[in-house]
């Protein structure tokens, strides 16, 4: 189980808390909530075959991209970016 903590503080080490100065515990809370809902529902994890844990399935394969506008959605301030196709 500790291999298992420490890969999962090493991850928001990495992707977040190394990219923002923490002012006090309310900031904190505020960061690792964020970086929480990105974990949960945008993040693809290799366990789950690429999809993130709040997913059911893979989303459908766009083919025609020259039509077809990406949006981003920063996350953290823009420490995390978030991609997604417009409806």
């Amino acid at each position: 189980m500790n291999a298992h903590c420490e890969r999962v503080i090493g991850s928001i080490r990495r992707e977040a808390l190394d990219h923002v100065l923490i002012m006090n515990e309310a900031h904190a809370r505020q960061v690792l909530a964020a970086y929480e809902r990105h974990y949960n529902e945008h993040r693809p994890h290799r366990a789950r075959n690429q999809l993130p844990p709040g997913a059911d399935q893979q989303p459908i394969a766009v083919h025609a991209l020259e039509g077809r506008k990406l949006l981003r959605t920063r996350v953290l301030g823009g420490v995390i970016n978030e991609y997604r196709y417009a409806a």
